[in-house]
């Protein structure tokens, strides 16, 4: 099924992220004072500095951001730790393409519009499946009982996000098109005023903010991947340039995120109550959205490839991007593979 104004609107979307990474890309390349901080740069005691991006309150690198635990970790490596937050995944590739970060998290979608736009990238573990990642989530008293009734409504989400996708692919086993629904562009801290005021009638986003509206609001969930049987895995994506300058620090940093994870997994009380006094939200909410969420460190295995696959062929088939891709060229588990071998070898001794 083709979607004409879907195909002009993500492809516009596509063309401004793309221009942005290369005029970026350009800025580093020219001697200017990004390229000066360009990422995998060393400080004056010949440290290598990793720049990792950062997006969210309530996964795993911002904890351990808060926690200091990446500058440990990697501190015995022989590199220290900058951050670079980012609302969503996209901006993510535009500091990839200009050397301005050499990690990051992402959903699929980013992961796919990256590709298409030939940023030097890799996607080099799986963190989610993605199955519970994504939901559209709709106001209380609202009228909507299934997606068929989005038919009409305005919905809110962050284009060219893994949201964005998942929205399209539910409203695409409803039989509707972006042509049926009027999507607007909105960022999570934009989304959920909107949906409280009844400025839009939907929201496709990702969690926490999916269980924080249905907590601290009354709304509800109207699907989900788990509901719709949509596998959209997320990703540790990293800056090609940097992994093969520093291979050793992309496995200490792989490694890094495994540990943080471990820890996050099995204290998720502690971890709740942490996350509920930073981010002053109730611990409950904090309870659910991290068990909900279920975090994992795996390389790149042909059923995730699959469902990478089935994600960039979609978009395709719709018309939102205008190639069709092999994503398996983009990814890349050799580094979690030895990442993960390392750690198990540690425990042996």
């Amino acid at each position: 099924m083709t979607h004409p104004s879907f195909n002009y609107r993500y492809r516009t979307l596509l063309l401004v992220l793309l221009a942005s990474a290369l005029w970026l890309a350009g800025c580093s390349q020219s001697g200017s004072s990004l390229q000066a901080s360009s990422s995998g740069s060393n400080s004056k005691d010949d440290k290598v500095v990793i720049h990792i991006g950062v997006q969210g309150k309530t996964g795993i690198l911002p904890y351990a951001r808060e926690k200091g635990w990446f500058e440990d970790s990697l501190k015995e490596a022989g590199a220290e730790v900058q951050w670079h937050e980012f609302a969503s995944g996209p901006p993510h590739f535009e500091a990839l393409a200009a050397g301005r970060i050499d990690f990051g998290a992402v959903g699929g979608t980013p992961v796919i519009s990256g590709q298409v736009g030939n940023v030097d990238f890799r996607a080099v573990a799986v963190t989610a499946d993605g199955r519970k990642g994504n939901m559209i989530v709709i106001p209380k008293d609202s009228p909507i009982q299934e997606l068929k009734d989005l038919k009409g409504k305005k919905i809110g989400v962050a284009k060219g996000s893994s949201a964005y996708n998942f929205l399209y692919m539910a409203l695409d086993q409803a039989g509707l098109t972006d042509s049926d629904v009027k999507v607007i562009q909105l960022q999570p801290d934009e989304a959920r005023p909107a949906l409280d005021t009844g400025a839009i009638d939907a929201w496709s986003i990702w969690e926490p903010y999916a269980t924080t509206a249905v907590f601290q609001t009354g709304a509800s969930l109207l699907a989900s991947g788990e509901d719709l049987n949509i596998n959209a895995p997320s990703f540790l994506i990293a800056r090609t340039g940097f992994t093969e300058e520093h291979p050793e620090l992309t496995v200490a940093f792989l490694k890094a995120y495994e540990e943080a994870r471990i820890y996050f997994t099995t204290h998720l009380d502690e971890v709740s109550e942490d996350i509920s006094k930073t981010q002053k939200l109730d611990k409950e909410i904090i309870s659910r959205v991290l068990k909900n969420s279920q975090p994992i460190l795996l390389p790149i295995t042909p059923e995730f490839a699959k469902a990478h696959q089935e994600q960039a062929d979609f978009l395709y088939k719709s018309g939102a991007i205008d190639k069709q891709l092999d994503t398996s060229k983009v990814l890349e588990s050799k580094f979690v593979e030895q990442a993960l071998k390392e750690l198990n070898e540690d425990k042996q001794k």
